[in-house]
C-alpha cells in the first residue's frame, strides 16, 4: 500500500480518537459524579479542562508543526492523549480526573493542528478530495457515535473504560505514524508567538474560572470578581501583542473582513448553545429519568444522526446556495429546536425532546459544512491554514464558556427553586443548607442533609428544580443560537469569498 494511505489511515485513527472524546465523556458524567461524588462544578471541569487545551494549543500546534516537523509533533500529540487517557482512566479523584483531561486536550490540539496539514502533504492535489472526503467521513462518524459509543462501555465495563479504550487506538495510530508517515516542514516557518500563547491561554482560563465559582461563590466574590477582571486584562494585552509581535498566532488583519468575523460568531454560538446543553441533558436523562449509560445514548441518536446525513447534503448545497442562507437557515432551526425541547415538567418522558433532538440535529448539520468555509474561503490561499485554526480556537471557546455559563445559571436557579418548595415543608429550618448541599455535591449530598423519612421530598424538590432551571437555560442557548442566526445574515458576505463556491466547497470538507 502506498505511504500515503497509510497517512490518511494514521491521521484519521488519531483524530477518530480524540473527538470520540468531545461526546463520549458526556455520557459517563453521571457516573463519574457517583464514583467521585463529585460536584456539578467538578464535572464542568472534566468538560472545560479538555476544550480549554484544545482552544489555547490549536494555533501554536500548527506554528510548532511546521518548525520542527508534522510527522514528529503528531507522533507527540498520540502520545501525549494516550498518556492522558491512562491517567484519566486510573484517576482516584475529580481533580486528577479533570488534569488528566487538560493533558488529553494537550495532545488532541497537537493532532488536530497537523492531520491536515499530513494529508495535504501526502496527496496530490487532485486526490486531496478523496482523502479529505474519507477524513470527514470519519470525524462524522467519531461525533455520532460517541455518546452511544459511550453508553455501552460506560453501562457494560466502566465509566474507566471510556479512557482505557484510545490505548489500543493509539499505540496503533502511533505504529503506523512512526513506520509509514513521511515526515514534512514548512520551510521558513516562523518561530510561534509564544507570548501570544501564553496571554491567550490565561485569559480564557480566567475566564472559564471566574464564570464556574461564581456558582459558590456568587457574583460578587473576590476570586470572580478577581479572576475575570485578570481575563478582560489578558485579553487586551494579547490584541496589543498580535498587533505588534512580527508572526502573530492570530493576525487581526483578518477581522476587517466581515464574513470571517461572521463566521467566528457562528462557530461560538454553536458549540455554546446546542453542544454545551448536551452536558445537561443527559445528566437529565440519567440522574432524573433514571436511564443507563446505553440507554441515555441511544436517545441521543436522532439528535447525532441528523447532524451527520445532514452535513453531506450542505456540503452540496454550499455549491449552490449562498452560505449565509445556510448558516442563518441552520440556527433558526436550532433555536426552534431548542424552544421545542422547553416544557419540560417532573413528570414528562425523554419522548418531549425528541422533535428538538430532530429538528436541532438538522440545523446543526446544515451550520458546520458552510460554517467552515467562512474560515478558508474568505481570506487568501496563504492564510487559510491560520483562518481556520482560528475558527475551529471559537468553537473550543464556545464549548469551555457555554458549559461553565450554563452551568452558573442552572446552578442558581436549582438553588432558588430547591429552597422556595422546602420553605413550605418541615425541612425549612434545612432549606438552605440542602440546596448549598445540592449545588455544592451533588444530589447525594443534598439528601444526606435532610432526615430519612423526608429524603423522598428533597428527591422530588431537586427533580422539580432541575426541570426548572433546564428549561431557563434551553432558553439561553435559544438566544445565543438567535444571536449566531443573526450575525450569519447580517455579516456573511457572498462577495468577501476569495475562491469558487465549488472551490469553497472542497475547502469547506477539507476543515
Amino acid at each position: 500500500m502506498d505511504r500515503k494511505w497509510w497517512t490518511l489511515i494514521a491521521v484519521c485513527t488519531g483524530v477518530f480518537m480524540l473527538l470520540l472524546d468531545l461526546t463520549i465523556v458526556n455520557v459517563a458524567l453521571p457516573q463519574i459524579e457517583r464514583a467521585f461524588n463529585a460536584s456539578l462544578s467538578d464535572l464542568q471541569w472534566v468538560i472545560d479542562a479538555y476544550a480549554l487545551m484544545l482552544a489555547a494549543l490549536l494555533l501554536t500546534a500548527g506554528s510548532l508543526a511546521d518548525l520542527f516537523g508534522r510527522r514528529r509533533l503528531f507522533a507527540t500529540g498520540i502520545v501525549v492523549f494516550t498518556l492522558g487517557s491512562v491517567l484519566c482512566g486510573f484517576a482516584q479523584g475529580s481533580l486528577m480526573l479533570s488534569l488528566s483531561r487538560a493533558l488529553q486536550g494537550v495532545g488532541g490540539a497537537i493532532m488536530f493542528a497537523t492531520s491536515l496539514a499530513l494529508i495535504a502533504q501526502a496527496f496530490q492535489p487532485r486526490e486531496r478530495g478523496v482523502a479529505f472526503a474519507a477524513f470527514g467521513a470519519v470525524t462524522g462518524v467519531a461525533v455520532a457515535i460517541g455518546p452511544v459509543l459511550g453508553g455501552a462501555i460506560t453501562s457494560g465495563l466502566s465509566w474507566r473504560w471510556i479512557f482505557f479504550v484510545n490505548v489500543p487506538i493509539g499505540v496503533i495510530a502511533l505504529a503506523v505514524t512512526l513506520r509509514r508517515v513521511e515526515e514534512s516542514r514548512l520551510p521558513g516557518a516562523p518561530r510561534p508567538d509564544f507570548l501570544g500563547f501564553v496571554t491567550f491561554s490565561l485569559a480564557l482560563a480566567g475566564l472559564v474560572y471566574g464564570l464556574i465559582r461564581s456558582q459558590t461563590e456568587g457574583w460578587g466574590g473576590f476570586e470572580v470578581i478577581g479572576s475575570l477582571a485578570a481575563a478582560v486584562l489578558l485579553l487586551i494585552a494579547f490584541f496589543a501583542i498580535e498587533r505588534r509581535v512580527k508572526g502573530p498566532m492570530f493576525d487581526l488583519r483578518l477581522l476587517r473582513v466581515s464574513t470571517f468575523n461572521g463566521g467566528l460568531a457562528a462557530a461560538w454560538a454553536v458549540s455554546a448553545s446546542i453542544f454545551s446543553l448536551l452536558t445537561y441533558l443527559i445528566i437529565y436523562f440519567q440522574d432524573l429519568l433514571g436511564y443507563s449509560a446505553v440507554g441515555a445514548g441511544l436517545r441521543f441518536l436522532p439528535l447525532s444522526g441528523c447532524i451527520f446525513l445532514v452535513a453531506g447534503v450542505a456540503g452540496r448545497l454550499t455549491t449552490k446556495v449562498p452560505v449565509s442562507l445556510l448558516i442563518g437557515a441552520g440556527f433558526a432551526l436550532v433555536t426552534a429546536g431548542l424552544l421545542m425541547m422547553h416544557g419540560v415538567t417532573a413528570g414528562g418522558g425523554w419522548t418531549h425532546f425528541l422533535p428538538g433532538f430532530v429538528v436541532a440535529g438538522l440545523g446543526t448539520g446544515l451550520i458546520n459544512v458552510p460554517l467552515a468555509s467562512t474560515a478558508v474561503g474568505v481570506v487568501p490561499a496563504q492564510r487559510a491554514g491560520m483562518a481556520s485554526g482560528i475558527n475551529s480556537t471559537l468553537r473550543q471557546v464556545g464549548i469551555a464558556t457555554g458549559v461553565a455559563a450554563l452551568g452558573t445559571i442552572l446552578i442558581s436557579t436549582v438553588k432558588s427553586d430547591v429552597v422556595s418548595s422546602l420553605l413550605r415543608t418541615p425541612l425549612h429550618a434545612q432549606a438552605h443548607a440542602i440546596a448549598t448541599a445540592l449545588s455544592a455535591g451533588g444530589f447525594s449530598q443534598a439528601l444526606a442533609q435532610a432526615p430519612r423519612r423526608y429524603q423522598g421530598l428533597v428527591a422530588a424538590a431537586a427533580r422539580s428544580s432541575y426541570g426548572d432551571a433546564l428549561n431557563t437555560i434551553l432558553l439561553v442557548g435559544a438566544g445565543i443560537a438567535l444571536f449566531g442566526m443573526v450575525m450569519a445574515f447580517a455579516t456573511i458576505r457572498q462577495r468577501d469569498f476569495h475562491q469558487a463556491p465549488s472551490q469553497v466547497a472542497k475547502a469547506a470538507a477539507a476543515v
